[in-house]
């Protein structure tokens, strides 16, 4: 069965994200009012196109916020949509796109707790995943057992819980989190991890998570604008693969994201791929992607440009907040 889109709001709940042109594709309209009805804009459009599952987080700034005034507008019904949010992170940019720290990481029962209870003020009676934000291979966030014992207690409120984990070791996470069990059963559901045309390395993770009957979310899989069209800043790491994967696409009528989105599209372990539109002409495109003919021989002649998963982290951490 092919992978579904979702839509990730990360580029459009707060005026300050990592995603190339951010600023632009906000129009420079950072006010809570004006992002607000941006972001319902986008949401109609992903709604027309069919896609039904929406990824928030509480560090997205207001992204909860926008995402259920949506829903009441819309009079969208509880399991209308699967409406998926993450914890673990705070937002802290005062809705600035300048500020030194933007969100800060806790993974503590403590942050659990409190941030759950805002989700669900925010999102009661819809919110059907609750996933930690970005484990990686050296947290131990995955061995605090009363936050697990937490953790599986979703289950009694009907909320699933997963995971979205992030760094050079993903694959590492993604093993461990398999393997975490409450009463014979596992704890998480889902799994969300970074996979693109320049990051594979969480590949057989994620063969085994869907093999084991867990759901699997792919984000960043434009690799947060890098992969588009739009990209001309002159990444020394990324620039020559970019270029590559250019020629490829004009060699097939096609765009740089639409082969890294229908790359992406085409793996069989995938349930969801995420989009990060922040425009409804964004929308149109990844649309546009689940009818690319993603076929063996772009497969073979993308694996060139794959980067060490280290030296892929160290980029992605430069990556400038606009």
């Amino acid at each position: 069965m092919p992978a579904h889109l979702g839509l990730g709001l990360a580029a459009l709940g707060r005026p300050g994200y990592v995603t190339l042109n951010h600023a632009s594709d906000l129009g420079h309209q950072y006010d809570p009012a004006s992002m607000e009805a941006h972001a319902h804009e986008v949401l109609d459009a992903a709604y027309a196109a069919g896609i039904r599952y929406i990824d928030a987080a509480r560090s997205y700034g207001r992204a909860e916020d926008f995402l259920a005034s949506w829903l009441r507008k819309r009079d969208i019904q509880p399991g209308e949509i699967t409406v998926a949010s993450k914890w673990g992170y705070t937002y802290t940019a005062g809705w600035s796109t300048r500020a030194t720290q933007h969100e800060v990481k806790d993974h503590s029962l403590t942050a659990f707790e409190r941030q759950f209870r805002e989700s669900i003020e925010r999102l009661d009676g819809h919110l059907s995943l609750y996933q930690i934000h970005s484990v990686t291979a050296e947290s131990k966030t995955l061995e605090d057992n009363a936050l697990m014992d937490a953790i599986a207690r979703l289950r009694e409120k009907g909320i699933r819980a997963g995971l979205s984990v992030s760094g050079p070791g993903q694959d590492i996470a993604i093993r461990r989190a398999i393997e975490v069990r409450r009463d014979g059963e596992r704890v998480f559901d889902s799994v969300q991890a970074t996979w693109n045309l320049l990051e594979r390395s969480a590949e057989s993770a994620l063969e085994d998570a869907h093999a084991a009957g867990v759901k699997v979310v792919v984000k960043e899989a434009l690799a947060n604008g890098r992969l588009t069209e739009a990209n001309h800043e002159g990444n020394p790491v990324f620039s020559p693969r970019v270029a590559r994967i250019r020629e490829l696409a004009r060699s097939r009528a096609t765009t740089i994201e639409m082969l890294a989105l229908g790359a992406a599209l085409s793996r069989p372990w995938a349930t969801i791929v995420l989009t990060g539109a922040a425009t409804v002409d964004q929308i149109q495109s990844s649309v546009a992607a689940t009818r690319l003919g993603y076929d063996d021989e772009l497969e073979r002649q993308l694996r060139s440009i794959i980067l060490d998963p280290a030296e892929y982290w160290r980029a992605r951490s430069s990556f400038a907040w606009n």
